[in-house]
């Protein structure tokens, strides 16, 4: 077990997976995204692992019928690194997945996070609002509480009290309050929001909008004299205001408090060890609407450095939707997302697939994972 936790960290994996299959283990790392096989072990030695690591995240080693979760504090080479580990009973037996929480991979700055200046002054131009609703929308593991702590170190200073709501609190951030959701003595998002409300706060950050409760109380926070930020689990920007309004708040109470909407995608660097030009293939041209400009793209062939992946480390693209007088008129009429796409596009600004295609042409990432990551169907922009 240590061999694997050292190995998972000096490879700066992001999750580790032990699962039983068939007659072997299986230990795969999430590595820049994307899960590798780096070793195989006796099925013989299931029930120790997993029991080692009950003991290690003080959990119940004689329940093995029932998901457990825990939590491994370790020390490996001078820094305190926090472990977040589940286990999921399976027809094989159990499988153990653990989250690495490494504060030394943390990037704060918003120029390394991936974001382009013209999108940094944007950003800030919202955070700059004395209230409003802050929300930041993607996939699980895009990178969004990254961007809510880096929009929380532009923020912070001695003269705001700043408070968090988290489940669970990742990383520990100095001048700031951290609130950790507690469903088992009833200490929900919505629950521990109105206390917030009530210890005089300047900017609240809410980990997740999860349901219509939670959502209505944030509202109502924002439109109170609030700066509030946010997640959302929607596929682009425009996606967001929409989803609200699904959940149940007034389109009035969305075009009211809603300043800005930030969605993002992390998508794989090419390895700068492997990497080559590249000459897209007729069908991938047709697909990504590729101009015969002679515009240079790259991409790695794969070598030792990047484990033949051909990508080496992470970046962001993200889409930014600064509300103005006309997006919230149209807001107020709960117009679809198709409106509010088309207003997008009049005022001129990028979508994550205009960000990955621009990444693509400066050489910071390939066609494949703009393709991957960026990428959606006529019908789905629609």
């Amino acid at each position: 077990m240590n061999y694997i936790l050292t190995t998972a960290i000096s490879h700066k994996a992001s999750d580790i997976h032990i699962e039983p299959d068939g007659k072997i283990v299986r230990v795969r790392y999430r590595i820049d995204g994307v899960l590798r096989e780096m070793m195989t072990q006796k099925i013989s030695l299931h029930p120790a692992i997993s029991s080692r690591i009950k003991v290690m995240g003080k959990m119940d080693i004689a329940e093995r019928r029932r998901p457990q979760d825990g939590r491994i504090p370790v020390a490996i080479n001078g820094r305190e690194i926090d472990i977040r580990v589940s286990t999921l009973p399976t027809t094989g037996g159990e499988k153990v997945v653990m989250r690495i929480l490494d504060s030394a991979n943390l990037v704060f700055d918003l120029e390394q996070l991936g974001f382009r200046q013209l999108l940094i002054e944007k950003f800030k131009r919202i955070l700059d609002r004395p209230h409003g609703l802050v929300l930041v929308t993607g996939p699980t593991g895009s990178g969004k509480t990254t961007t809510l702590y880096s929009a929380l170190q532009i923020l912070k200073s001695p003269e705001k009290n700043i408070i968090t709501i988290e489940d669970p609190v990742e990383y520990q951030l100095g001048m700031i309050n951290q609130v950790q959701v507690n469903h088992g003595i009833d200490l929900s998002f919505a629950t521990i929001l109105r206390s917030v409300l009530r210890q005089d706060p300047n900017i609240i950050m809410l980990g997740e909008i999860r349901d219509a409760e939670t959502a209505r109380v944030a509202v109502e926070a924002s439109l109170t004299g609030h700066l509030v930020l946010s997640t959302l689990h929607t596929n682009d920007s425009v996606g967001a205001i929409t989803r609200l309004v699904n959940i149940g708040v007034e389109p009035f109470l969305v075009a009211s408090s809603v300043i800005g909407v930030i969605a993002q995608r992390l998508a794989r660097k090419i390895c700068p060890a492997c990497k080559q030009a590249f000459e897209p293939t007729a069908e991938m041209a047709a697909r990504l609407n590729l101009a015969a400009n002679g515009t240079k793209y790259w991409k790695g062939v794969g070598c030792t450095q990047c484990y033949n992946s051909g990508h080496r480390g992470r970046m962001g693209m993200y889409e930014i939707f600064e509300m103005g007088a006309e997006s919230r008129r149209l807001m107020e009429k709960n117009v679809s997302a198709g409106e509010l796409r088309a207003l997008r596009a009049k005022l001129g600004e990028t979508t994550l697939f205009d960000e990955g295609m621009l990444s693509a042409s400066q050489g910071q990432t390939s066609l494949e994972e703009v393709l991957r990551v960026a990428w959606a169907p006529a019908e789905e922009k629609a």
